[in-house]
C-alpha cells in the first residue's frame, strides 16, 4: 500500500504544513505545481527533500486559483484544462530533472480531483495532458470514479486513491462534508478507516472499490500526528508500505 501526502503547498512568506516531517514518513508526494499553491523555490526545496528522502514524487495539478486555493470549481474549457494539466506538469519536471529525480505520478488537485471524478469530459482532458507528457506517469483519482476509468481505457496506468479521514457511503463515494460525520477526526477513527480501505476498500460489499493509495492531507492541523499513527497502524497490522511505481 502506498500512503501519499499533498505538499509544497506554503507559497512566498506563508507556510503551510510540515513538509520535512512528512516526507519522512510518507512513501509518495503529491507537490503543488504553482497554481493553486506552492512557488518556484517551494517547488525547488520540495523536490529536494523528496528525492533525498526516497519518496516517490508525483505532480499535484490544480486549477489557477491561488487565493481560493483550487478549491474552487471552475468552469474552463476541455482544452484549458489539458494545457493548464501539462503546463504544470512541466514546471515540476524541470526541478526534478535538475534533483536527479524521477516523476512517477499526476495526482489533480481539490475542485479539479472532484470534478474529474464525475465529468468524464474533464478527466479526458486531464488523461491526455498525462498521456502527451509520459506514458509511464501514473494517474491518481478517487476510488471508482471515472479519472480512474479514462485513464485506464487511454491505456495508462492508474492508482485509485482512499481518504482515512473520511467517511465512505456504501456504494464508495465520500460522504459530502457538509453531512454530520463526513470528517473523521480522531487517530483511532483515522487508523481503522486506513486499515479497512486497504484491506477491504471503500464502499461495502458488492460495490466495494479496491484502493491503492491512501491520502494524508497535508495542510490539516493533525497531518503529522494522523500520518504517523496511520504508518504505524498498517504495518502493525501486517500490510507494508511502498511507494507507487510506474
Amino acid at each position: 500500500m502506498d500512503l501519499n501526502c499533498d505538499l509544497g503547498e506554503s507559497f512566498g512568506l506563508y507556510r503551510l504544513g510540515n513538509d520535512e516531517a512528512l516526507l519522512s514518513i510518507v512513501t509518495s508526494a503529491n507537490i503543488a505545481c504553482g497554481l493553486h499553491a506552492g512557488d518556484p523555490l517551494v517547488m525547488q526545496r520540495t523536490v529536494r527533500m523528496a528525492v533525498s528522502k526516497g519518496v516517490a514524487i508525483g505532480a499535484h495539478p490544480g486549477y489557477p486559483d491561488l487565493q481560493g486555493f483550487g478549491r474552487r470549481e471552475m468552469n474552463l474549457s476541455a482544452e484549458e484544462v489539458e494545457a493548464f494539466v501539462l503546463y504544470q506538469i512541466g514546471a515540476l519536471m524541470g526541478f526534478i530533472r535538475a534533483e536527479g529525480g524521477e516523476l512517477v505520478h499526476v495526482k489533480p488537485h481539490g475542485a479539479l480531483y472532484n470534478q474529474a471524478a464525475k465529468d468524464r469530459v474533464l478527466a479526458r482532458a486531464i488523461v491526455q495532458a498525462v498521456k502527451r507528457f509520459s506514458r509511464r506517469l501514473i494517474v491518481v483519482g478517487l476510488a471508482g470514479s471515472v479519472l480512474v476509468e479514462e485513464a485506464r481505457e487511454a491505456g495508462l496506468p492508474a492508482a485509485a486513491e482512499g481518504f482515512p479521514d473520511r467517511a465512505y457511503n456504501p456504494d464508495g463515494t465520500l460522504k459530502p462534508r457538509r453531512e454530520p460525520g463526513a470528517v473523521l477526526e480522531t487517530v483511532d477513527a483515522v487508523c481503522q478507516q486506513a486499515i479497512r480501505l486497504a484491506t477491504r476498500g471503500a464502499g461495502d460489499g458488492a460495490q466495494c472499490v479496491p484502493v491503492e493509495t491512501l491520502c494524508i492531507h497535508g495542510d490539516g492541523a493533525h497531518a503529522v500526528e494522523f500520518a504517523t499513527a496511520v504508518r504505524n497502524a498498517l504495518q502493525k497490522a501486517g500490510i507494508s508500505l511502498q511507494p507507487l511505481k510506474p
